[in-house]
C-alpha cells in the first residue's frame, strides 16, 4: 500500500464515520497510555465512534501521521475533521466538565461576587 492508498483508506473512514479513533490497540483494549486515555474518556462521555487500530497495518500507522501532519497516535476525528490527539480530547473534556460545573447559587459561575470562576481561576469574561 502506498502512501496515498493508506491517504484515500484514512480519507474514507473519516468521512463514512462520524467519529473515528485512529488508536493502537482498541477500545476494549487499548495498547497504549495515550490510546487508553482517550478510549477512558470518550466512553465516560457515553461517545460512539469507530475505532480504527493502526498497529494492524504498519502503513496506516505512518499514513495517519502524514495525512494529518500530527506526529501522534492516538488521533481523533469528528464529521470528517481532524480533532487532535490525546491532549486535545482531555482538555475539551476537562473544559466540558469544568463549564458543567458552577458554584452554589452563582448563575453566572462567579464565586460570591468576585468575578472569579473557581474552577477556572478567571473572570468569567476572560
Amino acid at each position: 500500500m502506498s502512501e496515498q492508498e493508506a491517504h484515500d483508506l484514512i480519507r474514507k473512514q473519516v468521512t463514512s464515520n462520524d467519529i473515528v479513533l485512529f488508536v493502537k490497540g482498541t477500545k476494549q483494549s487499548p495498547q497504549c497510555g495515550f490510546s487508553g486515555q482517550v478510549a477512558q474518556i470518550l466512553g465516560h462521555l457515553g461517545v460512539d465512534y469507530k475505532d480504527i487500530n493502526v498497529l494492524d497495518d504498519p502503513r496506516v500507522r505512518e499514513g495517519i501521521k502524514s495525512y494529518t501532519n500530527w506526529p501522534t497516535i492516538p488521533q481523533f476525528y469528528v464529521k470528517g475533521e481532524f480533532v487532535g490527539g490525546c491532549d486535545i480530547v482531555r482538555d475539551v473534556s476537562i473544559g466540558r466538565a469544568a463549564g458543567a460545573v458552577k458554584p452554589k447559587g452563582c448563575a453566572d459561575g462567579t464565586a460570591r461576587g468576585r468575578g472569579r470562576n473557581p474552577i477556572h481561576g478567571r473572570s468569567p469574561a476572560a
